[in-house]
């Protein structure tokens, strides 16, 4: 189970790398969609389940309308993937920066400290997840609401910005 959670947080972080250093719109938003499902996974491996499956629905119904926009809007014939010289050298780049700040926190992590929420939770007749989206919806629903309308103006304002000249937001950028 340890190594696949450390395969896990290594792809996770090689997905960050390939979102941070890839210009185009078409494998960023796919390299996005990747380190959701990856960083849910995780999630998952350390008692999450059910915030796991909820944050990876909600996460990639986004994703799916951020995709839509910036394929639609991205009028590249030829965008430049991860084989491109200049995309390359970021990668590189990042995973150095990446290779030195573990290098910097090394010695402070300890294998004893990555335990699953539940493990101590013998008696318990609630998981830890649930109970966590227990007080969420309850002590923060006025959050949800908040934020459920700032989602929906921010929807509206980039409906207008990327709408143009009256032409739709299907148009040759």
């Amino acid at each position: 189970m340890t190594f696949i959670m450390y395969l896990a947080l290594f792809l996770l972080v090689l997905g960050l790398v390939a979102v941070a250093s890839n210009p185009s719109p078409y494998f960023a938003a796919f390299s996005l969609v990747v380190v959701a499902g990856v960083g849910c996974g995780v999630l998952m491996g350390y008692g999450g389940s059910f915030l796991s499956l909820i944050l990876f629905l909600i996460y990639l119904g986004g994703m799916l309308v951020v995709f839509a926009y910036s394929v639609a809007l991205a009028a590249e014939p030829y965008p430049e993937g991860w084989g491109n010289w200049t995309v390359l050298v970021y990668v590189v780049v990042y995973l150095v920066g990446v290779m030195l700040a573990s290098g910097l926190f090394w010695g402070g992590w300890y294998e004893a400290s990555w335990v699953v929420s539940d493990e101590f939770n013998e008696l318990s007749m609630f998981r830890s997840d649930v109970g966590g989206v227990v007080v969420m919806y309850s002590a923060g629903g006025w959050v949800l609401v908040v934020g459920a309308w700032v989602l929906l103006l921010t929807l509206f304002v980039v409906l207008e910005l990327t709408r143009g000249l009256a032409r739709g937001t299907l148009r040759s950028v």
